[in-house]
């Protein structure tokens, strides 16, 4: 479960300051309360020996010589018998060996502070309590007690607020850390700087440099091996390829002429399927992520592309022509390149002799795009989401393409931002291949 660092530290923190404000406002409590009693404490042990001085036995009889000014008392003998004062003094019993004893009793709605202490007499022990009420003592402590636990919470509140707000500010080089990777595309494996951060967060820093180098190393290899694999498939291919055509001219030749240019045929579809698969090696994400892009100019490209196509669409009797404005974007040319080769291959492929292929390069709005119009069969709108798949090829498709064309043409958009829109074309017949740039 992810928890936030700022709620956690605040819990940490609340927890012990609210046990310390509890503590300090017993102590506070009873630092108020204690002298309070133990004042009460004094004045009881002055009214003790008071009201001990003129106790009087008469006759067997326990009297007191003279009223006396103590708020409440009384005079108990044996088996807690009252022989003067109060009855509403409970009877406390003092245990062996000690003479005196301090309490807290309540009488009605009155609590009070008494004193006990064993007096020896010639007839019998007595026991004689003297009590003075401490309510407002009490009260005042509890007053006072109160008053603080308010203070203190209202004080704790104030000082989590603040702790809060500290430790907001104190987490911003993390959000701005965050911020910086958010922002930042996935080519971008540019090492962070350390010294931009704080000394807590270097060791993360660190470690995700670390992770870039080895992302930037290990993309490099591989490309260096689909580069090396592409010169090894290629370069035999079309060295067959051109003794194929030699061979074919050949007088000798001439009984096998047909079978010759069936491997020719075969071999030449071996070379496009080896192109397109190494095509979209390249356009793999995780493998172009270091491909550092760069100012192309999108009419420039889509000329050199054409021109390539033009004598296979005369062979064909196609019309292919070009409506190009002049449009520039961020990108990878040799990528971008592999992208307007599959389109106008897959336009090629599927229209009829006498037919018409239109390459354009344009905006709408604020989005520049490049888009390959044929009048051929058209795509289904239900199979428009699957022939961007892999290897997937319409029902009844001419040839024995691989069915790589178009996710090629969806891996390249991918890694430029862009999107691959097929639609139907401008009269209703054939189809409209077209890659969307974001804006810049």
């Amino acid at each position: 479960m992810n928890t936030s660092i700022s709620r956690r530290l605040v819990f940490w923190l609340a927890v012990p300051l609210t046990v310390l404000a509890l503590c300090g406002a017993f102590a506070r409590y009873w630092g108020s309360l204690v002298p309070r009693v133990a004042s009460v404490d004094a004045r009881l042990r002055r009214s003790a020996g008071n009201l001990a001085g003129r106790l009087r036995i008469e006759n067997g009889r326990v009297t007191i010589e003279a009223p006396i000014t103590t708020s409440a008392f009384a005079v108990r003998g044996a088996h807690a018998r009252l022989i003067a004062g109060d009855p509403r003094l409970p009877p406390v019993a003092l245990p062996a060996g000690t003479d005196a004893r301090y309490s807290t009793v309540r009488t009605g709605d009155r609590e009070l502070r008494m004193l006990t202490y064993r007096a020896h007499t010639e007839k019998e022990p007595l026991l004689i309590s003297v009590a003075e009420g401490i309510g407002t003592a009490g009260a005042a402590a509890r007053f006072g007690f109160m008053s603080n636990l308010l203070w203190d919470f209202l004080q704790l509140d104030a000082t989590l607020v603040l702790v809060w707000v500290g430790i907001r500010f104190g987490l911003r080089p993390i959000r701005r850390l965050r911020d910086e990777l958010a922002l930042r595309s996935p080519s971008d494996l540019r090492p962070i700087v350390e010294s931009s951060v704080p000394r807590e967060l270097t060791p993360l820093v660190t470690a995700l440099n670390r992770l870039f180098a080895l992302l930037r190393g290990s993309i490099q290899s591989q490309q260096q091996f689909i580069a090396n694999t592409a010169h090894q498939l290629r370069t035999p291919i079309t060295g067959m390829l051109a003794q194929l055509d030699l061979l074919i001219e050949e007088p000798a030749a001439q009984p096998i002429r047909e079978r010759l240019a069936t491997v020719q045929s075969g071999m030449r579809q071996l070379s496009r399927a080896a192109t397109q698969l190494l095509t979209l090696a390249r356009a793999d994400p995780a493998v172009n992520i270091a491909q550092r892009r760069q100012p192309v100019d999108l009419k420039g490209l889509a000329t050199d592309v054409v021109s390539r196509h033009v004598d296979r669409a005369l062979q064909a009797g196609i019309d292919l022509g070009a409506d190009l404005l002049e449009e520039r974007i961020e990108g990878e040319p040799s990528l971008l390149e592999d992208l307007l080769d599959n389109l106008i291959d897959n336009a090629l492929k599927y229209t009829p002799r006498g037919g018409r292929v239109t390459v354009t390069v344009g905006h709408e709005g604020a989005r520049r795009f490049i888009a390959v119009e044929d009048t051929g069969p058209g795509i289904p709108e239900s199979e428009r989401q699957r022939v961007r798949q892999r290897h997937y090829r319409l029902p009844n498709s001419p040839g024995h393409g691989s069915g790589l064309g178009l996710a090629i043409v969806e891996e390249i958009a991918k890694i430029h931002d862009a999107t691959l829109d097929i639609d139907t074309g401008a009269q209703g017949q054939g189809a409209r291949l077209a890659v969307y740039f974001a804006s810049a």
